[in-house]
């Protein structure tokens, strides 16, 4: 069987490797993935998904190799996603809210998790130090089948496919120069350009990462967090690495500067006195967590603001490229896997040529966009009802209750209803015409 389509994916993260994987399994597909480092690598330690994430992993027969590195083999038990403890006090905290689904919060190390992903991919599908600094759309003559797209490297080479995918991050070049010409070339919104950088959220998290048995007192005692995942007040803590490892992340924000100018580095290293010192004050079990950190790192969150479409033409944008957004619901892995889930889905369905391309693209769009800019706007608003920024402010009683259904789309449907409804789509256009 011939090639139907030469897909080019540009950016070797969580959702660029997921694509590439998910369309691996289409003979008929060629697929590309360009990466701009010299291996590929995640930033970060941590990373979390939960039950239809998981649901996903399993249908691309990842499930066994992704048990092992998580911090517990995933079983359909309910499990506890985050136990919220108002903890900002000297005295002993306590819990206000406790969130539980099937599965709960599924945690990996970040590199383990890309790593399982790098052993999926087929031979020959990745090239490292191909950082994309453009792209030109050539059409043909012979007909609407034809035309290619042409990719400019930094190191001057150049690679063709028919389909241009961008994963290339919260700062996607793909995303820049798609939206720049759909404005000046093709008379779009000139508003769309104030979607091109990201905007800085207003927070700043500092993150580490401590050794189990640094949480484990002479007695045989252990901190709450080795055992069950922690939200006090804005101190996220949770295990990793098959429980050997808690990653900390903590969140300070001035929701009044959302959309500022930041000046500076995004991520940076911090001493260990900076981040003591930012929740001083608070009760002494998030004390004896933040002591055990012994490098901690400094992030300035930024998130995009939500886009109107996903694709023009034969470019198209996954993961952080289209939705990069703020950590607070944990989502932002698993919103660029559901990406890839559909979007490969759609491309490999036998009705998708490059006749048909638009349709399988605009049916990811329908059923992604919405959903993604969805959680995206979520995750701010729990943020900020976290650290008691909300509508509620600290009226613990009801504020519960809210942040559990800030969570809604978890199982509003699954990935199954989600494919089943893109899938639909291409089959509604057929019969249409």
């Amino acid at each position: 069987m011939g090639v139907k389509l030469r897909v080019a994916i540009c950016g070797g993260g969580i959702g660029g490797l997921t694509l590439a994987v998910a369309l691996s399994r289409y003979h008929d597909i060629q697929v590309d993935v360009y990466e701009a480092a010299g291996q590929f690598k995640e930033i970060g330690a941590g990373v979390m998904i939960w039950a239809r994430t998981w649901e996903i992993l399993s249908m691309l027969g990842m499930a066994e190799d992704f048990a092992r590195i998580a911090h517990a083999p995933p079983d359909q038990a309910p499990g506890i996603g985050f136990d919220y403890r108002r903890s900002d006090h000297p005295q002993e905290g306590s819990r206000f809210y406790l969130f539980q689904v099937p599965y709960g919060c599924i945690r990996f190390h970040r590199a383990q998790f890309l790593d399982v992903l790098i052993n999926h991919l087929p031979d020959g599908v990745a090239h490292f130090g191909k950082r994309l600094t453009t792209y030109t759309y050539s059409p043909s003559s012979h007909g609407r089948d034809g035309g290619q797209i042409t990719l400019h490297f930094a190191d001057d080479s150049t690679a063709e496919c028919d389909l241009l995918v961008g994963c290339d991050g919260i700062k996607s070049t793909i995303r820049k120069q798609m939206l720049t010409d759909h404005v000046r070339k093709h008379g779009g919104d000139p508003k769309l350009l104030n979607h091109i950088e990201p905007v800085w959220s207003g927070t700043t998290a500092y993150r580490g990462l401590i050794p189990v048995h640094r949480l484990v007192k002479p007695d045989g005692r252990k901190h709450r967090t080795i055992d069950s995942p922690m939200m006090d007040k804005h101190v996220v803590s949770y295990s990793i690495s098959a429980g050997s490892i808690v990653n900390v992340v903590t969140f300070a924000s001035q929701p009044q500067l959302y959309d500022t100018p930041y000046d500076g580095v995004w991520v940076t290293n911090c001493s260990p006195a900076e981040i003591q010192a930012c929740y001083a004050g608070w009760e002494p079990e998030v004390d004896e967590l933040l002591k055990c950190i012994e490098k901690p790192t400094k992030w300035a969150i930024h998130e995009l603001k939500p886009l109107p479409f996903y694709f023009t033409g034969r470019v198209v944008l996954l993961g952080d490229a289209a939705h990069a957004m703020t950590p607070h619901q944990g989502a932002g892995a698993g919103q660029a896997i559901e990406d890839a889930f559909i979007l490969a889905e759609v491309l490999g369905h036998r009705q998708t040529t490059l006749s048909t391309l638009s349709r399988a693209l605009t049916a990811y769009e329908r059923v992604r966009l919405p959903m993604a800019n969805h959680v995206l706007k979520g995750s701010r608003q729990s943020g900020n009802m976290y650290e008691f920024n909300g509508p509620l402010a600290d009226n613990l009683v009801p504020l519960g209750p809210l942040i559990g259904s800030q969570w809604d789309w978890l199982w509003d449907s699954t990935p199954q209803t989600e494919r089943d409804r893109a899938l639909g789509m291409l089959h509604y256009a057929r019969a249409s015409l």
